[in-house]
């Protein structure tokens, strides 16, 4: 590890054809760009569990309020907390879902070694960044911003370890990579939101209904 460190901080004393030669083997100059956006997509799943907690205290008073309006028989105000319940937790499963593919982006960004690594590590996570901004624009557009300067870092570093290293993207590759880290954020959301949160009740006027679900 220590000999891979002094690769990547090696100097510019060296002619065009050696740094060129070495930058095959390592990443080099690109490091420092990679840390960056290594630690500006941590902020953001920062900043997205930190969402996720609020979510969930608002999910539990709002799903307080649908228990204490079906035991009222106030079954009107119940629909419509039911309602607003859903669009949190839909809102919450997004929000998870973004945090767990950023996660599985900045992981993936540690384990880059040689500048091969980071054609094949950045081309699918570009992709995810992609579609995570896209699905926070509505609930987050303040993350929309942040997370497109970091598609923007990532998409420079892209470019340089192409035209460095001479390498082709795979974009059909990358696409379906970036598909399975989607795919899997997305379900271990689901999983995370079936257990965490009880279920909406069903059959309003139901006080039995609502003691099952809330159990």
């Amino acid at each position: 590890m220590s000999q891979f460190t002094n690769r990547w901080d090696k100097r510019n004393n060296q002619s065009f054809t050696n740094k060129v030669r070495e930058s095959v083997r390592s990443p080099g100059p690109l490091k420092p760009r990679l840390d960056l956006a290594t630690r500006q997509i941590q902020v953001q799943v920062a900043k997205l569990d930190a969402t996720v907690a609020k979510l969930r205290e608002r999910d539990a008073q709002i799903f307080n309020k649908i228990v204490a309006s079906i035991q009222k028989h106030d079954s009107q105000h119940a629909s419509v907390y039911a309602n607003e319940l859903a669009e949190i937790r839909k809102m919450n499963k997004m929000v998870t879902q973004a945090k767990l593919a950023l996660e599985q982006i900045t992981l993936r960004l540690n384990t880059i070694t040689e500048l091969g690594d980071i054609v094949v590590t950045l081309t699918p996570a570009m992709s995810v960044i992609r579609s995570v901004r896209q699905g926070l624009m509505g609930v987050l557009p303040e993350a929309e911003g942040e997370i497109g300067e970091i598609s923007s870092l990532l998409s420079s570093i892209l470019v340089d370890a192409g035209q460095v290293g001479g390498y082709s993207l795979n974009f059909e590759a990358a696409n379906e990579d970036a598909e399975k880290v989607l795919a899997e954020a997305a379900a271990v959301a689901e999983q995370r939101m079936k257990e965490k949160f009880p279920d909406i009740p069903s059959g309003l006027p139901s006080v039995e209904g609502t003691t099952e679900a809330s159990s």
